[in-house]
């Protein structure tokens, strides 16, 4: 090899391969201190997009394991409350064979035993109502799956639902008359009315000249209705007069005003009433629950009643439906504005660790006007809140009432019961043992193994050592070319 002072090809060389046996050691370092073998993209792009994925998914297991577990407990908490309504039941049951005794009991009995009887209706009632997770109510119906439904074309379903007893998909809604205002048309059909005098509409009289037009009529009967605050317009419809109440209350009522105005007009005395609307509530769970609803009484200055108002009965009581037009619309909007309904809906738990990965689970109402329906004794009682044990023979009625609620809790006991080991313990077992496998692919992919990085390490510390010798022996090559020199 040439001795020469300009470059030292040894010592470069030396360099080079101290600074790949250095470079090395740190990573080599990192991946001892980290506990990981990729610690960025350029330790493995591959395995780092594989182990991040896999990461994702592990913090997705152990969520999802969280989330099974909780509503193990939330199915608990059901069925718990579920078991003492049984138990409620069990006694009301005992109280109503006791009744059918009647060689025994007399009035002040039996009216003892249906005081207690009412007393646990009103148990079981609370405890449907309060039975909650945190906040989510389980027993009230507000679990179920379910939308208020319309079988009315055109129908539009809209408001505030909230609560008990929920409206589900078993229920249906029907509008079976629309709430049509009141209107009248004239039958005149000269250029003008014809004579001076006054026209009454709902008690004000409106003066109107011979020589008035149709259309000059309309706008001194329009100016009127709004001066006097009368919930009607007048309008021309093909040269006669017509009234249309602008809401669903009103009454159109033509007085007798001056005879031969009104007779100009086409009009005839009278009272031209709106047409209520008419709703039927059908719970094809439980065909007794069957009610036909009509408008409520209300004043609206003319006698009339709110045409566009429908109170529901029995399952509903208390529910508020408001039918009604928009202006100028011929769809009839239903509208439930009482607070104390609710649409029910499936409970879902994220069960799984990815999108979509869910078990839904329906409770079905536990109030005692659902429990028992559609017993072989409906013809005398429709549900549980209406047992009575008076007398004998309701007495036998109410048993075969409460064996049939008593088969309804059992029920959901029994579907709270399948979903708690089928879908939820059985996923839980399944999600650790995938978790277990993922976690342990993962570690095999990013995690340092430390009996084999530190033998590297060892390795890597011995050749650093010997670089950095080696590159001191190179450096001294040079002084070979002094002695030459020196001759």
């Amino acid at each position: 090899m040439a001795l020469t002072v300009v470059n030292n090809t040894a010592s470069l060389n030396a360099q080079q391969n101290l600074g790949r046996a250095s470079s090395a050691l740190n990573t080599s370092l990192e991946r001892l201190s980290t506990g990981l073998k990729v610690n960025r993209g350029a330790d493995g792009p591959s395995a780092l997009v594989i182990s991040e994925t896999q990461r994702a998914q592990i913090a997705g297991l152990k969520t999802a394991l969280d989330n099974t577990n909780k509503a193990v407990s939330l199915v608990q908490t059901a069925e718990g409350a579920l078991n003492e309504i049984n138990s409620l039941l069990t006694k009301a049951r005992s109280l109503a064979l006791d009744s059918a005794n009647s060689g025994v009991n007399d009035a002040t009995a039996l009216a003892a035993n249906q005081a207690e009887i009412t007393n646990i209706l009103g148990s079981i009632d609370n405890i449907a109502a309060t039975t909650k997770f945190g906040t989510k109510a389980l027993l009230n119906g507000a679990a179920t799956n379910g939308a208020l439904a319309t079988t009315q074309s055109g129908v539009v379903i809209s408001g505030t639902l909230a609560a008990t007893p929920p409206l589900t998909s078993y229920n249906t809604v029907t509008v079976t008359q629309q709430a049509v205002r009141a209107q009248t048309t004239g039958s005149g059909a000269g250029a003008t009315i014809g004579a001076a005098g006054n026209l009454s509409v709902n008690g004000i009289n409106i003066a109107l000249a011979a020589t008035d037009t149709i259309d000059q009529a309309v706008a001194k009967l329009n100016s009127s209705f709004s001066a006097n605050s009368i919930k009607i317009t007048a309008d021309n419809v093909g040269g006669q007069i017509r009234f249309t109440a602008t809401d669903f209350k009103t009454n159109v009522v033509i007085g007798a005003g001056t005879a031969a105005t009104t007779s100009g007009a086409g009009l005839t005395a009278g009272t031209y009433a709106r047409t209520a609307a008419t709703v039927t509530y059908t719970n094809s769970l439980a065909a007794t629950v069957s009610q036909s609803a009509t408008a409520t009484a209300g004043t609206n200055g003319n006698g009339g009643s709110d045409a566009s108002a429908v109170a529901l009965t029995g399952e509903l009581a208390g529910a508020t439906a408001t039918l009604g037009l928009a202006a100028g619309s011929t769809i009839n909007s239903v509208q439930f504005t009482n607070g104390t309904f609710v649409v029910g809906q499936n409970l879902q738990f994220q069960t799984g660790a990815n999108s979509g990965e869910t078990s839904l689970l329906s409770i079905g109402r536990t109030n005692s006007n659902f429990l028992g329906n559609n017993s072989t004794a409906s013809s005398t009682f429709a549900s549980l809140n209406a047992i009575d044990v008076t007398t004998s023979s309701n007495s036998t009625a109410a048993i075969t009432v409460i064996d049939k609620a008593i088969s309804d809790i059992s029920t959901t006991r029994a579907n709270l019961g399948a979903f708690q080991a089928n879908s939820l313990e059985s996923n839980a077992r399944s999600l650790q043992a995938t978790l277990e496998n993922t976690t342990a692919a993962q570690s095999i992919i990013r995690d340092t193994d430390f009996a084999s990085e530190i033998a590297n390490f060892t390795r890597l510390q011995t050749q650093v050592q010997a670089g950095a010798t080696v590159l001191g022996n190179a450096n001294q090559t040079t002084q070979l070319v002094a002695q030459l020199l020196r001759g």
